[in-house]
């Protein structure tokens, strides 16, 4: 490959195999068509930093419109990543959305998760964008896997970090380094001499996801396979496959066998597969109930395809419970 030196904003860019892996999986994926508008979150860390050098490099080429995110936690280990960021946009030439909390987050995962994600589509939806990117990768996709496996998570957890979903009907998620490990984005970030910012979270194992990653993986890799990065995100891909073809046929067998929104025939569910009727009554919970059923309240349900009118499950919450009556599965008042 020939070597390209082009200039970015004040950065001095080598087209590099990265940039040629990336270039043409988004070819062939399409996931980030041509003159999008593109917000990236950038956190700081090596993974998000070489993803948003990777997206401005191709910026022209792909004649998209890229801009930044940065969404400031006001936790006390992060004093002074706002302004890293910012210097960062600066040198780089490019539009910059700082965005800082202003209650409290919680220290934990899934808070601070689910308010960057609310913060980066408020800013999409704000601000014209189409596609919000994020940096994960491989290994990220390795971890997610582990974590939902260990928590008893079904395919729908195993799989669901994948390339894109949707945040709202006018913009999409984006994950374009899905096909990148952590050593990739890594030395990357070590080549063009990226500042990448140390996040001391990243290594408090009080997290599950860091034990994960710096105990279990290392582990797996060591003791099992050293390829073991791959061969889960491979299983993923192929599990997610599986997942979307059976959902959308259990979609089609609820619409044949519901009554209404809390009735179905029982005897039009008999003859389905078991894969079938675990997906097409979990369908039917989650239309009935306040949260989302767990696989115990799935399979007793399943039960009830072929157990005798009159039988029921105990109470779900809410003072609801599943009943056969007259070949029928009805929700009821108990």
């Amino acid at each position: 490959m020939s070597t390209i030196i082009f200039i970015k904003g004040n950065a001095v860019m080598v087209w590099s195999d990265y940039h040629a892996r990336l270039h043409q999986l988004l070819k062939n994926r399409q996931i980030l068509p041509k003159f999008s508008k593109i917000l990236v979150g950038l956190s700081g860390g090596q993974d998000s930093l070489c993803l948003t050098r990777l997206m401005l490099d191709l910026e022209d080429k792909w004649e998209w419109k890229v801009a930044i995110a940065h969404c400031d936690h006001n936790w006390t280990l992060d004093q002074g990543l706002a302004e890293h960021i910012e210097a960062i946009a600066s040198n780089w030439g490019v539009d910059l959305y700082l965005e800082t909390a202003q209650d409290e987050i919680p220290e934990k995962e899934a808070a601070a998760r689910t308010w960057r994600y609310q913060v980066l589509t408020d800013v999409a939806m704000n601000h014209g964008f189409d596609y919000v990117v994020t940096a994960h990768t491989k290994s990220d996709r390795t971890e997610t896997f582990l974590y939902n496996l260990i928590r008893g998570s079904g395919s729908d957890g195993l799989t669901s970090l994948y390339w894109k979903r949707k945040l709202t009907d006018e913009v999409e998620l984006v994950r374009p380094l899905l096909g990148f490990s952590r050593q990739d984005t890594g030395n990357f970030c070590q080549k063009y001499n990226l500042p990448i910012w140390e996040d001391s979270y990243n290594q408090n194992k009080k997290f599950a996801r860091n034990r994960i990653r710096l105990d279990l993986i290392p582990y797996l890799q060591k003791e099992f396979n050293p390829q073991v990065e791959n061969h889960i995100a491979q299983t993923a891909e192929i599990l997610r496959a599986d997942r979307e073809f059976l959902d959308s046929q259990a979609q089609l067998i609820l619409k044949e066998v519901a009554t209404n929104q809390d009735t179905i025939d029982c005897k039009k569910l008999q003859d389905q597969h078991l894969s079938l009727q675990r997906r097409v009554i979990k369908l039917f919970l989650g239309q009935n109930l306040a949260k989302m059923p767990t696989f115990e309240q799935i399979e007793a349900v399943v039960n009830l395809i072929d157990a005798p009118n009159g039988s029921q499950t105990s109470s779900f919450g809410g003072g609801r419970a599943i009943a056969v009556r007259q070949n029928h599965i009805v929700v009821i008042r108990c």
